[in-house]
């Protein structure tokens, strides 16, 4: 239980930058951590973005740029039963307050740009992450490309055939957060009354999806494995992986994505995990995690930020910062 009230009061609370105090009952725990995490919430800084993006307008700024290095609730793209699309959402909320250019980077699903009807300049973190493969990974040519599962496949294969190097598919793995069994809306009920349809009608039912067991499909005995993703959030399919691929032999286990949102006990899991390093981009502030979690390392990424800036205030092209990258690159 929890509610709000004016900062005078005295009480355990929690008391947000704009003044508004949120207290917690004291009787367990996860109260207390539910209500942290409220007071901490990213809609604070996405409201504080259109705010901004407003002022700009009614000031009658020529052009507005929004660098949002991850875009939030990216993931949530797409239509599951009857549940909002919240990146639609947003990108009709961002063009509304004024917003006239948005720099972007690894957009969880390419097809977010169309959500927009300004430019969008999805940019991407792969030549750092390429880099850092090449310059910090001992015997890298001796490495394999994972994708912990067929959903990111093509981009391990990206990578992949920028290092020459083979590729591993995890195959049969458990459910992810994206699935419609954890999505958490049933919409038509799991159970439904025969009364509830009509006679005439007999709409054939799907049968069930089942899980086959874990297979790898490729070669990893002996060899270093770098699993591949966009996101690194909560790290359990990540930690399936990497049990998976050391019980396949494979020598050392490296994970790489541009988001690091690392969020809950993910750093604690990380640390007595099989997973040798994390890798991660500086598109979202991590530094607490890498206290908690030695095994987090950064790659900076504001050079390709700092250029695409640059280059749309003079006017340039941007096919610069896009070159080599094909259409079927995530």
């Amino acid at each position: 239980m929890f509610c709000v009230a004016p900062p005078e009061s005295e009480a355990k609370m929690n008391i947000t930058k704009g003044g508004l105090v949120l207290f917690s009952a004291n009787s367990n725990s996860s109260c207390m951590e539910l209500s942290k995490k409220i007071a901490e919430d990213v809609n604070t800084t996405i409201m504080e973005l259109l705010i901004m993006v407003y002022a700009c307008k009614t000031s009658c700024a020529k052009s507005i740029i929004g660098v949002i290095p991850y875009f939030p609730y990216s993931k949530q793209c797409k239509m599951r039963k009857r549940g909002s699309i919240v990146s639609k959402l947003l990108a009709s909320m961002m063009c509304k307050a004024g917003l006239t250019h948005l720099i972007t980077m690894d957009l969880h699903q390419k097809e977010i740009q169309g959500f927009f009807n300004i430019p969008v300049d999805n940019l991407r973190a792969s030549p750092f992450l390429l880099q850092y493969i090449q310059e910090e990974i001992p015997d890298y040519r001796n490495a394999v490309i994972v994708a912990k599962s067929p959903a990111s496949a093509k981009r391990a294969q990206s990578f992949a055939e920028r290092l020459r190097l083979g590729i591993a598919v995890i195959h049969g793995e458990a459910q992810d957060a994206e699935s419609d069994l954890v999505d958490g809306r049933h919409s038509p009920p799991m159970v439904r009354s025969a009364a509830a349809i009509h006679p005439s009608l007999e709409i054939p039912m799907l049968i069930p999806k089942e899980k086959p067991p874990i297979t790898v499909v490729g070669d990893v005995g002996g060899r270093t494995a770098v699993i591949v993703d966009d996101i690194i959030d909560d790290v359990d399919t990540f930690l399936a992986a990497a049990e998976t691929l050391k019980e396949r032999g494979a020598y050392k286990i490296f994970v790489m994505a541009t988001h690091g949102l690392l969020s809950s006990d993910a750093p604690r899991l990380i640390e007595e995990s099989a997973i040798d390093e994390v890798v991660v981009t500086n598109t979202i502030p991590h530094e607490i995690q890498k206290l908690q979690c030695p095994k987090i390392k950064t790659v900076d990424i504001s050079m390709i930020l700092s250029e695409a800036i640059r280059r749309i205030h003079n006017g340039e092209s941007m096919s610069y910062l896009f070159r080599n990258i094909g259409l079927d690159d995530t």
